[in-house]
């Protein structure tokens, strides 16, 4: 018997998955490096629409051709050293699945060499884990384009279907676009997770709130515009006792840990230049965190002490979730327009109302707001930023105050909000005609003679002044960053 597809890796991501593909009607082969591994899944599973390989060379000759291998392996050098000892077993078409968190650079390169050898290369973004690679994942194919048709039935079948039944899954675009979308989905999860820590500090130490009220409170934002996985989620935490019937949440240590696509999501915003402001607080903030020692010393030597919100608190409470709801479109509308540098840049032609549906189930970030994006992108795919969409600009406009006043009433209490405050920093600015940056460049040509453009001529045209009477006219070279 020949099998549809094999799988390398059985931790989480990769048994899940493996199980979810055989649910769908497919017949898989599967392999790990530690042998025990993959005969104590063969026990587990049975070995009926499953087929146990203890060596390279078993797997792919088990394989129906195109073969069809995905890796669900830590990303990185073992990425690339599993690729070199398959790359000698494969022929011309066959086909290698990165499903895996790797960095879409290494994606693009993995294309290009696979290529080379006549192979195909799909480097995928899988998100939703354990609950969602049993149950339906979000899906973000990209790489080789002729490798889509013979790898498209099987990754939507077993993607997430939103409720509709719209499939999680699409094709995302050349090389690296794959992993770069799922990128930027983790940054902005990111974003989305410390928005939410942030206004659990502003219940828990400013509205000195229990948590079965913060439960309550989240429960009920559920079923309003704010519906989500993480919402949803966060609710349930607060409701979780301890083994000595405590609740768990104030037992976990407030240092929180990252694995980097955050990270590469705000570098990235750097190459490419995009104010990616409230998802790189968002990674600090976890660093931040870390520096749990040095935050105990400052406390006592600033006297730290988070005082307790006076007035109205469900009045509050209101602003609040208006306050979350802009911020959270801030995060989004800088991730998208990441996504639409990073397209001009890397040649891809990516299709933001997909990206938006594809999100819309089985991953980290799903929620019913992603179909807000979706309806803005389809009205215009040229859409320069979210913020210029009808829906969204009556949106913050609705909310806006309340936002201001959550972010100065929680500066005034002491409360540490850097989401929430940059994301309105960001506001602000995107929505003001003229910055200071004129004074910026006055400074940087008389320093440095980094030259200035005019406001009474015409865009691309610079210029150089001598300020002190001292200097030349020769000028530095002309960049922008």
């Amino acid at each position: 018997m020949k099998y549809d597809i094999a799988v390398v890796g059985l931790a989480v991501m990769g048994e899940n998955l493996a199980r979810n593909i055989v649910s769908k009607g497919f017949k898989v082969a599967v392999f790990n490096r530690h042998e025990g591994v993959v005969d104590k899944f063969i026990e587990k599973y049975g070995e009926g629409d499953f087929k146990a390989a203890h060596s390279y060379e078993e797997l792919v000759a088990l394989l129906k051709k195109p073969r069809k291998i995905l890796l669900m392996i830590k990303a990185g050098k073992p990425v690339d050293s599993v690729i070199e000892t398959l790359i000698p077993l494969l022929e011309e078409g066959d086909i290698i699945i990165d499903g895996g968190n790797s960095y879409y650079q290494d994606s693009i390169r993995r294309t290009e060499y696979l290529e080379s050898k006549g192979l195909l290369f799909v480097g995928s973004g899988v998100s939703g884990g354990e609950e969602g690679a049993l149950l339906g994942p979000s899906i973000m194919p990209g790489g080789s384009e002729k490798a889509w048709p013979l790898v498209k039935d099987i990754l939507q079948k077993i993607a997430a279907k939103t409720e509709r039944g719209e499939v999680c899954c699409d094709w995302v675009g050349q090389d690296g676009a794959g992993h770069f979308v799922k990128m930027v989905h983790n940054g902005i999860e990111y974003g989305d997770i410390q928005l939410i820590t942030e206004v659990y500090q502003i219940m828990r130490d400013s509205l000195k709130m229990t948590n079965e009220e913060i439960h309550n409170v989240f429960l009920q934002w559920n079923e309003t515009e704010l519906n989500s996985y993480l919402i949803e989620i966060t609710s349930v935490i607060f409701t979780k006792k301890d083994e000595d019937g405590s609740y768990l949440i104030d037992n976990i240590l407030d240092t929180a840990g990252q694995k980097g696509t955050g990270k590469w999501t705000a570098i990235s915003a750097l190459d490419e230049g995009v104010p990616l402001t409230l998802i790189g607080e968002a990674v600090f903030a976890r660093a931040l965190s870390s520096m749990k020692n040095q935050r105990i010393k400052a406390a006592k030597v600033f006297n730290k002490e988070i005082k307790e919100f006076i007035g109205d608190k469900k009045g509050f409470l209101d602003q609040l979730k208006g306050a979350l709801y802009c911020a959270k479109i801030i995060s989004y509308a800088q991730g998208f327009a990441l996504m639409q540098e990073a397209a001009k840049t890397y040649g891809w032609n990516l299709n933001y109302g997909n990206i938006a549906l594809m999100w819309r189930g089985g991953c980290i970030i799903r929620s019913a707001f992603l179909g807000k994006i979706k309806e803005a992108y389809d009205q215009n795919p040229n859409l320069d930023n979210l913020l210029l969409d009808d829906y969204f600009k009556k949106a913050v406009n609705e909310r806006s105050e309340s936002w201001r006043i959550v972010v100065a009433t929680s500066i005034l209490n002491r409360v540490p909000i850097p989401a929430l405050s940059t994301a309105l920093s960001y506001f602000d600015g995107y929505t003001t005609e003229n910055l200071p940056a004129n004074l910026l460049q006055a400074q940087r040509d008389y320093f440095g003679a980094h030259t200035y453009e005019r406001r009474d001529k015409a865009r691309g045209e610079f210029y150089h002044t001598n300020w002190t009477g001292k200097g030349g006219t020769t000028s530095s070279t002309i960049y922008n960053a």
